[in-house]
Formats: structure tokens, sequence, C-alpha cells
């Protein structure tokens, strides 16, 4: 029997099917290392043959899935690992990539697929926002395997974490105009400021609680509570809230990984928590992608073959139209990245789990609410076969691979 289907919501068949889909990410893992290829492309394959078994295997994939379970764990382990320092120096950099970058993205997205494709203009745009964000999943898992340098890893994977804000912010927005609410430039900027704002606002406290506790206690199985209870009870509190989820985890890993002993967690517990939360992101990666693979097995992705081909072109183009200006805009300050860094930033915002997760919970009201499904499965497909395929050796052919 499926998952949820059972009183419970849980049944037998899915938790020997989880137990499957753990010996095939254990098996995935140490095939794509010997093999020298991308673990989540492995994973997304695997996920795409297990579904077109006879006796396929049923797990779910939905936007409450994705945000309350998978996403808290990803974000907070890649904020855990982020320097406030380095952090803080690229700021301006990311954080203009990640708000004004996804808004161009978007906006250029949105007007394609309305004159080529003839999608609404309600349809077109509520694609544009939620295909434009990169993907934390997808670009922490694919930046960390690769071994880039160290600035430009944490440049790319701190964008990701940060545009959620602005996705977040444009997606309740044309949800309130699809239920025929007004919006206005105040409303805009007041939702931005909440969403933003109130997200690491809720994560600080969070984890500010749990720092306090964890101070009285050198026990690191507490501690690994107290930071799983940070990593997941800022998330919730932030989305009950209707501000960002992610914007709290990120805020919450960061004040938890800069935190020093006599604050935070304590030096005997450090490596504990650090082992445990690199575990719990690889397995979460894992699960993650094997869903996405057997869900893009049963995507009717030929049937809207052209709408697909346009959005992918549209969304790499957007991407470019996005970083190139934005970047050049910067040249002459302390946050200024070469040409080979706007590259890397260009082909390597990756779409994943984030864009799907949106589009799942698409408004019905809209028109093209199906189409708009399957095509973010085929840029999500494209994104991790073709883009991340290719990044490893165009990180070699820049020369932008960590040295030692």
């Amino acid at each position: 029997m499926p998952y949820g289907q059972s009183g419970t919501g849980l049944s037998e068949f899915s938790i020997v099917a989880l137990g499957f889909v753990l010996l095939t990410a254990s098996l995935v893992a140490i095939v794509s290392r010997r093999a020298r290829l991308p673990y989540s492309v492995g994973l997304v394959t695997a996920g795409i043959v297990l579904a077109l078994l006879p006796t396929g295997i049923e797990l779910p994939l939905t936007r409450d899935l994705i945000f309350s379970v998978f996403l808290p764990p990803l974000i907070f382990e890649a904020a855990l690992q982020l320097k406030w320092k380095d952090f803080r120096r690229d700021l301006p950099l990311t954080a203009t990539l990640a708000f004004p970058g996804v808004v161009i993205a978007a906006t250029f997205v949105a007007v394609g697929m309305h004159l080529l494709v003839g999608w609404s203009w309600i349809g077109a745009a509520f694609f544009g926002i939620l295909i434009s964000a990169t993907d934390p999943v997808s670009v922490i898992a694919a930046f960390k395997e690769m071994k880039a340098e160290r600035r430009l890893s944490m440049v790319v994977e701190s964008e990701s974490l940060l545009n959620d804000g602005a996705a977040a912010v444009g997606f309740s927005l044309l949800a309130a105009i699809a239920a025929g609410g007004a919006v206005t430039p105040g409303a805009i900027a007041g939702a931005l400021i909440w969403t933003a704002g109130g997200g690491v606002a809720v994560g600080l406290v969070v984890a500010g609680v749990m720092l306090v506790i964890a101070g009285r206690t050198e026990d690191h199985l507490v501690e690994i509570t107290l930071t799983t209870i940070a990593a997941y009870g800022s998330f919730l509190a932030a989305e009950h809230f209707h501000t960002s989820g992610v914007l709290a985890s990120l805020a919450a890993g960061l004040l938890f990984g800069n935190a020093d002993g006599k604050r935070g967690i304590s030096q005997g517990g450090r490596a504990y928590v650090f082992a445990f939360w690199e575990y719990a992101a690889f397995l979460v990666n894992s699960v993650v992608f094997i869903l996405i693979g057997g869900h893009e097995a049963h995507q009717p992705i030929p049937l809207a073959s052209g709408a697909a081909a346009a959005a992918v072109a549209f969304v790499l183009l957007g991407r470019a139209l996005a970083v190139y200006p934005l970047c050049a805009l910067l040249s002459r300050t302390p946050v200024a990245v070469d040409l080979r860094y706007q590259h890397i930033l260009v082909w390597g915002g990756l779409r994943g789990a984030l864009a799907l997760a949106l589009a799942l919970a698409l408004p019905t009201a809209v028109p093209e609410q199906r189409e708009i499904v399957v095509v973010s499965f085929a840029v999500v497909a494209f994104s991790i076969f073709v883009q991340g395929l290719t990044m490893p050796g165009l990180l070699r052919r820049f020369g932008l691979l960590r040295k030692g």
C-alpha cells in the first residue's frame, strides 16, 4: 500500500520502500565516486530506474514534504559550515544577485513564456518566479562535491540560500493576485521586509534560546538535539508566521556555527554535532534526488517539449541577464568577481527541489497549472543532467578547483 493510504499515514510498504531508497543511495554513492560522476546525477538516474521497474516504488513528493522535512536540515547544515566573516564580506554581492537578480530573471522568463509560448500573464509570472531562484539543495550538493574554490562555493551557495526570500515574496504576491487581490508597491516592500527580515529574526530568536540552553551542558547528544530543534523549529516557526523558513534556518545555522564554546556548542561536542549534520545532509539529499528522479519518470515531458525547450532557453538567458550586468555594477567594489566566476554563476545556478515545491503548490486558479509542473520538471532535469554533468569540466577549464 503506498504512503498516505493507511490510517496512520505511514504504511509498512513505505518503510520498506524508504529502506530500499537508502540502500540504493548508498550504492549510488559508491559507484558515483568511483566513476567520478556527480552524486546528484546518479541519484536522479536511480530514481528514474526505480520508478520504471514493474514493482515501482511509490514515495510522495509534495510541497509540504520538501519544505517541512527536507529543506530545514539541508539549509541548517550548509549555514553551519559558513564563516560569518566570509559570508558578511560578500553579502552585498550575494544579496544583489539573490533579490534584484531574481526579479530580473523572473521578469525575462515570464515575458518570454507569455509572448512565445502563449501562457497567460499570471501563469507565466508564477513560472518565472518559481524557476528563477537557484535551488539550495542542488547547488550545495553540487558545489560540495566538486570542491570549487572556497570563495566561489561560498558565493554560489550563499546566493542560493538568500534568494528564497525573493521567490517567497513574489510567489505570495502572485497568489494574492490570482485570488483577486490588489497589489501595491507598498505591499511589495512590506512583504519583502516581513518575509526576509522576519525570517532572519525568527531564526536568531530560536537559535539564541537553544544556544543559551546548550551553554549549560557539554553532553554532545543534548547539543545535537538542540541543534535539531533550532533547524526545524526556526524553519517551521517562520513558515507559521508567513516569513521565510529558509532564511530562518540560515540565520539559525550561522549563529550556531559561529558561536564560540563559551556561548554555544562545547569544544568536545563540536565534532559530533558537525558529523551528525553532515550525515543528515547526505541522508536528505539522497532521498530528495531519488524522489525527483522517480517523479521525473512519470512526467509527460514530450507532450510539452516545445514549452520545455523555450523555458530552458529563457531560464539560462534570464540568469545571464541578471548575473553579468549586476556583477558589472559591482566591478569597482571590494566584492567584485572576475569573469570566470560570473560564467560559473550563470551555468551553476542549478534548479531543483525548491522550484518543484513551488510548482506543486500552484493555485488551481492558474490556467496552466499542470503544464507549469511538467515544464518545471523538464527544466530541473536539464539543470541536473546537462548543467550538473558539465560543471566539473567547466571548473577545471577555468582553473577554479580548490588546491589541496
